[in-house]
């Protein structure tokens, strides 16, 4: 193969799983943050790295150097879904990006340089578009081939035509991403690029074989593979625009199913589906409405029909579907609908179970619960989602079924005061009041430091008969909030065991015994 490489503009996003895990789970990229993959950390902030923890170290290492670190696991659907609009605003200034991997992205640097004043304005240009549109810091490196850009992009350099060779002589052998190569390599002397390039290709081929000679020829700055240039995603919104303004809920609907069977088709036709919708509606008076509708699964010509009849009886009815305020009607009747797939994914089906019936019994369960929401509403359905927290109520999270699937709080921080497993089978919507007695027939109260002035004995619950306590323990105390003395709450929660088999979860606070869930 002859001929230089070509000129690459690579820009590259620091720490992007870390930033990832802040777009899409709120998880803070400031603090000491690390994701892991089998247990090891993969990538971590600045914050963490500043407190010793390393991308492979192990979980419990990485948690003895940063006793505060947040742990995330490793989702690679997230890190890509966060960076799509990174992608799409480097798009908006240049045309043909390869995606490298989430985080990093890659255009031929010819033709940013001749439009937009060279290559440096080219980068600085980009990196300001990125950050203005989508708040995200990078760098870029530009160098003949994309394997020398990636290495610019992390000190933010510009390589000059026929400089990449020497540029990468002085690089470790770690560079090459290959650590089993690179240990072997240093075993046998070999510490840079340029030591490496210099081996003759041959005994190199023989020796480690065609990743090595492969790695041999980036090393030398021989990388000649094309950008694997990205298509555009295609204009999948769909628009209605009505002469007569709606203003009824029933004429809405009719209009939402013929919007969401055309939208549906072309989503198929480019073998998509939809995970999350946006809905959009001008008034005749020039009113603009807009709501996301997200879901945890794929969004069928049903769904979609649902959803957005959902959204114009809200819109027109004056109706959110909850309880509270309701919201003001538009001022007049909508006279343009836009539907518009803000997240899509390929549309791979649902796949039969081994026998041929779990995946059609879970498709059977789905349009079953759908038709129900799109017969009573879509607040009727709701699933159950776990989350972070200390007390059993707040790990729980009710969601619409369809809805995405996020929990209320992160489960990845530490919740001093959390209960052990097992969790109970049954959390009260109100504790119940409670009194608990000793032995001798008083009643046991916890001090400030959390002692207890005897052994739990008997427990009444409400007007309810005696029932004798033989087996407890706690207390695992709580103290939320203590900054905000309107919302702070400090409590003891204690696990006992009935005579007749029952386990219980009681709670004390501000003096008053509580039940708050029960066991199986």
């Amino acid at each position: 193969m002859t001929g230089s490489p070509a000129r690459t503009l690579l820009l590259w996003c620091p720490d992007w799983p870390v930033l990832a895990a802040e777009i899409v789970d709120g998880v803070p990229a400031t603090g000491p943050v690390a994701v892991l993959h089998a247990n090891r950390v993969v990538a971590c902030s600045e914050r963490a790295r500043a407190e010793g923890v390393r991308r492979g170290l192990r979980k419990r290492e990485a948690q003895g150097r940063c006793p505060q670190l947040t742990v995330v696991e490793y989702d690679p659907g997230r890190d890509a879904r966060a960076f799509e609009p990174v992608v799409a605003a480097v798009e908006e200034l240049v045309a043909g990006v390869e995606v490298v991997r989430p985080g990093a992205c890659a255009v031929a640097a010819r033709g940013p340089s001749r439009y937009l004043g060279g290559e440096e304005a080219a980068a600085e240009r980009i990196i300001e578009h990125v950050a203005q549109s989508c708040l995200v810091e990078s760098q870029v490196g530009i160098a003949d081939g994309v394997f020398a850009a990636g290495l610019a992009a992390r000190e933010g350099r510009v390589v000059a035509p026929g400089g990449t060779p020497a540029f990468l002589a002085g690089l470790p052998v770690e560079a090459l991403g290959r650590s089993a190569l690179a240990d072997l390599l240093r075993r046998l002397g070999v510490r840079t690029l340029g030591d490496f390039a210099a081996l003759p290709a041959g005994d190199v081929l023989a020796r480690f074989g065609f990743d090595g000679a492969l790695a041999h020829r980036l090393a030398a700055g021989r990388d000649h593979r094309p950008l694997a240039v990205r298509q555009p995603p295609a204009d999948l919104m769909v628009t209605a625009e009505h002469d007569e303004p709606i203003d009824r809920v029933d004429a809405a609907a009719f209009v939402a199913r013929a919007l969401a069977e055309q939208l549906h088709e072309r989503l198929a036709g480019h073998g998509l589906a939809c995970t999350r919708l946006g809905i959009e509606a001008v008034t005749e008076h020039g009113q603009e409405l807009h709501r996301v509708w997200r879901h945890d699964g794929l969004l069928t010509a049903g769904a979609i029909a649902d959803r957005v009849r959902w959204q114009l009886d809200g819109w027109l009815s004056g109706s959110n579907g909850r309880a509270g305020a309701r919201p003001a009607r538009p001022t007049s009747g909508i006279i343009r609908l836009r539907l518009i797939p803000d997240g899509v994914i390929a549309q791979a089906g649902l796949q039969a179970g081994l026998w041929g019936e779990t995946g059609e019994e879970r498709e059977r369960a789905h349009r079953a619960l759908s038709r129900v929401q799109g017969i009573l509403g879509p607040e009727a359905v709701v699933t159950a989602v776990l989350g972070g927290g200390r007390s059993p109520g707040d790990q729980v999270r009710l969601v619409p079924w369809g809805d995405e699937r996020l929990p209320a709080r992160p489960d990845a921080p530490p919740w001093p005061g959390r209960l052990p497993a097992p969790a109970p089978a049954v959390v009260l919507p109100s504790p119940l009041a409670a009194t608990v007695h000793d032995a001798a027939g008083e009643p046991v109260v916890i001090s400030a430091r959390l002692a207890v002035s005897a052994p739990p004995a008997r427990l009444v619950v409400g007007t309810g008969q005696p029932a004798e306590i033989v087996g407890w323990a706690g207390p695992w105390p709580v103290d939320e909030r203590w900054w905000a003395p309107v919302e702070a709450r400090r409590r003891a929660r204690f696990q006992v065991s009935l005579a007749d088999g029952a386990a219980l979860l009681l709670a004390v606070e501000a003096g008053q015994w509580l039940v708050e869930a029960i066991y199986d």
